[in-house]
């Protein structure tokens, strides 16, 4: 005989040396998540740089038509033929990990969105990196949790010190990466939590600062706070931008989901990069992250906003609204394509690019009008939060990044106006963000609401019992007796010889007749059985099982697989299930 395999012990937060461990974890992993950061930016900075060769936007600018084909491609060939997965879409890749397997993230992803969302973005994809550098920061959390064999609890803890740390690291805004993993990875606020994500998060962006010195990816001068006559405008703005944020959400789902239809991959990464090309041809504000042109615009510098060699040099006002709207319009496409066809970047910096934009459209408009004196710069900054607070539905994040942005807290309370309207306008129509509408609308999100939550970590096949004897369609009252003898539970399913579901028969209602044995040979089992008016499928969400046993207040259901007999699921198995992980689940 073999020896017996012995369960690994799981570590949990109970004790000064253990808290010691995963606050020593937290360092390491934000240390790592902040390199990760310096070197994605730089190395996607570096590649721009090598594959444009100081082209400009004029005659030469027909290269620029290949570029995102090529980078697209690139990077379809090393997630299909190296790694072999699918590397985008990071933060709802964390978030179906949480959810579904317990925040064990493959090892691949602490490298492999690097590496494609280098290709990507370096080559014209019209995506950010932020969510491709989470997915890296959330995996070596993820990496040293199980390394340390530590408890599920404790492991969502270090997916968020990872993501605090690469945020952190890449945009240097300590506080909002904190709040990014309280409010988006939807982690639970609590000193056991919060201590680690802070230390992370200090050290990602200390890295970053002392790596690639002390500017920030925005630096602006605010010099007119708020003034309390524009407060209506900043809660139009907040309307407003939770209208993009629909548009940009809606927009994005929809072309990703037309996308991918295409059944031959080579057929989507050539339309994605052709369409892609022919943006930014058209456009060159599209190509890539777009902070670089987001800056100048906002400075009022507005090179580069079209290919002047297709539609000739213009100055006017009204003409340069007209331009930034339609580049408003045209990112979301651009943003979707690019993901959709095989690319590797976040929504990120395509929600601040357009917020940012749209803040400027908007206070320009209003200039135009007699009474127009609105700063430009706050309302684009302000849009930014806007934007963000209504797509990825964390007007917290919005508020602390752009805040952080600025170097202060000026505009603080016009941020917190409009983010707070923003997603207030959204969530009227739109109540799940664009990380996790897919994951809400397979049963697959985990939630703050702990009984969600919990429902949702419990596994419906894992509870389905089968030691329930069954008998024959056609079998007499005396079969059913025998079966009964040798059976430890009250009910007897009714099946045919491919298991093939037909009924039920519940011992108490057959009781009267069970021992009168002249009735064993006449009395069918076709006559005792009937047809339960609730049953389950074995791919049910838990949460459905749940309601159905409320619903039907029985006490066992079968389980059914097209109508195949599978087993039961009991009321009391899945309540010890679910007290079980509650426990496990709370901090107490």
């Amino acid at each position: 005989m073999g020896k017996k395999r012995k369960n690994r012990p799981h570590f949990v937060i109970n004790s000064s040396r253990q808290r010691r461990l995963v606050l020593g974890l937290s360092l390491l992993i934000g240390l790592l998540s902040g390199l990760a950061a310096v070197l994605l930016k730089n190395t996607v900075h570096y590649t721009n740089d090598l594959i444009t060769n100081g082209f400009e936007f004029g005659r030469e600018n027909y290269l620029y038509l290949a570029f995102p084909l090529i980078g697209i491609a690139i990077t379809v060939v090393f997630a299909s033929k190296i790694i072999r997965d699918n590397i985008g879409h990071g933060v709802s890749k964390i978030l179906y990990a949480i959810s579904r397997k317990n925040g064990k993230i493959e090892p691949h992803n602490m490298y492999s969105s690097m590496v494609g969302s280098t290709f990507t973005v370096a080559f014209g994809g019209s995506v950010g990196l932020e969510a491709p550098i989470v997915l890296t920061g959330s995996s070596i959390g993820s990496y040293f949790g199980q390394l340390f064999h530590l408890d599920r609890k404790t492991l969502m803890i270090l997916i968020g010190c990872g993501a605090s740390g690469a945020i952190a690291g890449i945009f240097k805004a300590p506080i909002a990466a904190v709040v990014f993993s309280l409010e988006v990875l939807m982690l639970d606020l609590t000193m056991i939590a919060l201590i680690p994500l802070l230390i992370s998060a200090a050290t990602g962006a200390s890295v970053a600062f002392f790596l690639m010195g002390s500017g920030v990816l925005f630096s602006f001068d605010v010099s007119t706070g708020f003034v309390l006559a524009h407060l209506p405008y900043y809660m139009g703005l907040g309307i407003l931008t939770g209208f993009v944020s629909l548009y940009f959400n809606q927009a994005t789902m929809y072309i990703e989901s037309r996308i991918k239809k295409i059944a031959d991959k080579k057929y989507s990464v050539l339309l994605g990069g052709i369409l892609l090309g022919m943006l930014i041809f058209i456009f060159p504000a599209l190509y890539g992250e777009g902070y670089e042109f987001l800056m100048e615009v906002i400075n009022d510098k507005a090179d580069g906003l079209i290919n002047e060699s297709l539609f000739g040099e213009h100055t006017q006002a009204g003409y340069l609204i007209l331009m930034l709207f339609l580049i408003l319009i045209f990112k979301v496409l651009a943003m979707a394509i690019t993901n959709g066809s095989g690319g590797v970047g976040g929504i990120f910096a395509p929600s601040l690019f357009m917020g940012g934009i749209f803040g400027m459209v908007y206070a320009k408009v209003i200039n135009l009008l007699p009474f127009g004196q609105l700063p430009v710069k706050n309302m684009a900054l302000v849009g930014m939060a806007g934007v963000m607070a209504g797509v990825m539905h964390a007007p917290l994040t919005g508020i602390f990044l752009i805040a952080e942005f600025t170097g202060g807290y000026e505009l603080f309370t016009p941020l917190i106006i409009t983010a707070t309207i923003s997603y207030l306008t959204i969530v009227m129509f739109e109540p799940h963000s664009i990380y996790t509408k897919r994951l809400a609308e397979r049963g697959e999100l985990l939630t703050h609401d702990k009984d969600k939550s919990v429902l949702s970590l419990m596994k419906m096949k894992s509870l389905i019992e089968t030691n329930f004897r069954t008998i024959g369609v056609d079998a007499t009252l005396g079969d059913l007796v025998n079966e009964i003898a040798q059976s430890e539970r009250n009910v007897v399913p009714v099946v045919n010889e491919e298991n093939t579901f037909f009924g039920l028969v519940f011992v108490n209602d057959i009781r009267n007749i069970m021992f009168k044995p002249e009735l064993y040979e006449t009395t069918l089992v076709s006559e005792l059985m009937y047809m339960p008016d609730s049953f389950v499928h074995p791919n049910d969400p838990m949460e459905v099982v749940a309601q159905k046993f409320q619903d039907s207040e029985h006490y066992n259901l079968p389980v059914l697989d097209e109508g195949r007999y599978l087993g039961f699921v009991s009321r009391a198995r899945v309540f010890s299930s679910y007290r079980n992980l509650l426990k496990e689940f709370s901090d107490e």
